[in-house]
Order: C-alpha cells, then sequence, then structure tokens
C-alpha cells in the first residue's frame, strides 16, 4: 500500500507522535509498504531528513509547541490535499496524540480530502478526546466512572466528591496539566495549571487500586494488561522515561475478571462510536470494581507503547499491528 504517516502536530503530546511515527514507519516498510511522512506542522518531510527532524526520543516533560501552532494553522488551512503524498495516499496513518490531531478536527479536514484514515471518525474522536462528554456516554451504557464536576466551582462543591480530588484538563492526554489534589489549600494551583492546557477543567474524584487497560483492534479486546508506576498515577514521566514504571501484559487477574474488562473495554470503545482501534484504561478499585478512567482514541504506537504490548500478548507483532490498523481504515 501506498500508506502517508501524518504526525508531529502542535499539542503538548508532539514529542510521543514522533516517538510512535519512527516506529510506525520502519514497521511498516519492514512489511514491504511504501511510506511517505508528513509533520502537520511543517509539511512534507522527505525520506532523506528523517533521521534529522523525527527523534525517537520522548523527554521527561511536555515540549513547548507555541511556535508551531501558526505553522500548523496555515498547512491545514492551505490543505493537506496540496500535498501530492497526501493525494496519493491509499491510506493515511494518524500518528497524532493530543490537541487538533486527536480531537476530530484533523478528521474532519481529512474527510473533505476523501483519503481514508486510520482511527476513527471526526464526531468519535470529538467524543473521545472530551472527557466530560465521554464519561456521560460511559454513564449511558452502564460503564462505571468517578463522579465528576466541571469548573468552575468552589472548594466546597469540590469537596462532596471527598478527597483527594483528581484535576485535570478536559481534553488532554498522557496526564498533561494533571493534578492529585489531598486537600482544598492545593485547588486553586491544580485549578490554574490544568487551564493553561484548555479552557475546560474537570474535577474528579480519585479511584485507588490498580492501573488496567486493554486494547481493541478491529472490534476485538486484545490483552489486558496492569501498570505498576512510580508515582501516584501513571503521568508524563512515567509513561515516557524508561524504568519509572513496570507494565504487565497479560495482567495476573483471574479469567473471570480478564473477561469481564475486556467486555467492559469494548463497551466503553463501542458508546464512543469510535473506529478500527484503541486502548482503554481502568481502575480495578479494592471492591474489586473496573471504573473506566478514558478512551484513548490514537494511542501510543511506539513497539514498548500500552496498545502494542496489549497486541504482542495475544500472537500480533508490532508490524502486524500497524499493518492491521491501516487495512482497518480501508474498510470504513
Amino acid at each position: 500500500m501506498r500508506i502517508t504517516v501524518l504526525t508531529g502536530g502542535t499539542s503538548s503530546e508532539r514529542d510521543v507522535a514522533i516517538a510512535s511515527a519512527v516506529q510506525v514507519i520502519a514497521a511498516l516498510r519492514s512489511r514491504g509498504h511504501q511510506v511517505a511522512v508528513v509533520d502537520t506542522a511543517r509539511g512534507f518531510v522527505p525520506e532523506s531528513q528523517e533521521s534529522q527532524l523525527l527523534s525517537p526520543a520522548v523527554g521527561r516533560s511536555p515540549p513547548a509547541i507555541a511556535e508551531l501552532v501558526a505553522l500548523e494553522r496555515g498547512l491545514l488551512l492551505s490543505g493537506l490535499a496540496s500535498l501530492q503524498v497526501v493525494r496519493d495516499a491509499e491510506v493515511l496513518f494518524i500518528a497524532l496524540h493530543g490537541g487538533r490531531g486527536e480531537d476530530g478536527t484533523l478528521q474532519a479536514v481529512l474527510d473533505v480530502v476523501g483519503v481514508p484514515y486510520t482511527g476513527s471518525s471526526a464526531l468519535a474522536s470529538g467524543l473521545a478526546m472530551n472527557k466530560d462528554i465521554a464519561k456521560r456516554l460511559f454513564r449511558a451504557a452502564g460503564i462505571a466512572t468517578a463522579d465528576w464536576l466541571m469548573a468552575p466551582l468552589t472548594g466546597v462543591q469540590a469537596a462532596r466528591l471527598g478527597w483527594p480530588l483528581v484535576v485535570k484538563p478536559c481534553k488532554e492526554g498522557s496526564t498533561v496539566g494533571l493534578s492529585v489534589v489531598k486537600q482544598e489549600s492545593g485547588l486553586a494551583a491544580a485549578l490554574s495549571l490544568a487551564a493553561r492546557y484548555d479552557r475546560e477543567v474537570m474535577v474528579e474524584a480519585f479511584i485507588p487500586g490498580r492501573e488496567i487497560t486493554v486494547g481493541i483492534l478491529d472490534g476485538q479486546p486484545l490483552a489486558v494488561g496492569e501498570i505498576i508506576p512510580q508515582h501516584e498515577v501513571f503521568d508524563y514521566e512515567c509513561k515516557y522515561t524508561p524504568g519509572m514504571s513496570q507494565e504487565i501484559f497479560p495482567a495476573d487477574l483471574p479469567a473471570d475478571r480478564t473477561r469481564e474488562c475486556q467486555r467492559l473495554g469494548l463497551a466503553a470503545h463501542q458508546s464512543l462510536k469510535l473506529g478500527g482501534y484503541s486502548r482503554v484504561d481502568f481502575r480495578l478499585t479494592p471492591a474489586g470494581e473496573f471504573v473506566c478512567l478514558e478512551v484513548n482514541a490514537l494511542p501510543g504506537m511506539t513497539a514498548t507503547s500500552l496498545l502494542p504490548q496489549s497486541a504482542a500478548a495475544v500472537g500480533i507483532s508490532f508490524a502486524e499491528l500497524c499493518e492491521r490498523v491501516c487495512l482497518a481504515s480501508r474498510k470504513v
């Protein structure tokens, strides 16, 4: 297939997107596909410059991206379709995380371009990215999720959820801008931090328990995994710094608990009308209940990311996974 990988972008997860793209590109080429690369902030990346412009490393904190925003806006306004490698592609592989690449904006542009793309539709992408709307849909589907409120709110209102609380941007990924607040005195600073990344801020009851995840591929749940982070939550540093978390696939769970997690993961995926693949994150409480934290419509796609590990545990290699993600996009 002729595949063009869209990566980079201008979200706080730019480095993660590029790290995913580097490995996706190599995997697809190893399967014999013709692969081109476009940075949605900078434009077409010639193969001769890929090693210079695309780094597989992810830093310990999100990058500064303000200077790239105008470049991305210009590319989207001038039209991705003006790029021959986009027009001529059989599939566009979206290796983007957060921002316009994951919230449905880019997907809406690509619907006009008319080339099949990986992941989910513009509507589904927007539903998954907006944590407030996603949680409402989880509840409607009978999937447990933590109680929450949206800012602005007073300390008295927040306290009704119980301490500690999780404060986070409503439409961000990789736990960027997230804080765990243990008493009212820390609430204002946490709200201010989250507001730097999104105008909508969510305040959510903290759910204690084990960090559990399951991948979804082409309508089927993959292996269930457990993440044991060095920090209280699986934050940006723990996600992308070697040695800061332990990731176990398959998770050490009884068979019936594994099946229940897979059932709920697929139900959460379907409740948001998601497409070819996703990753669903849960907390398994001490009482044995799975509480859905969120669904990632475009999860990380390095070989050691959680979705590829979930696939590998059921015998799907990273290269095969990348290829199947592409093939799933052509069925839509």
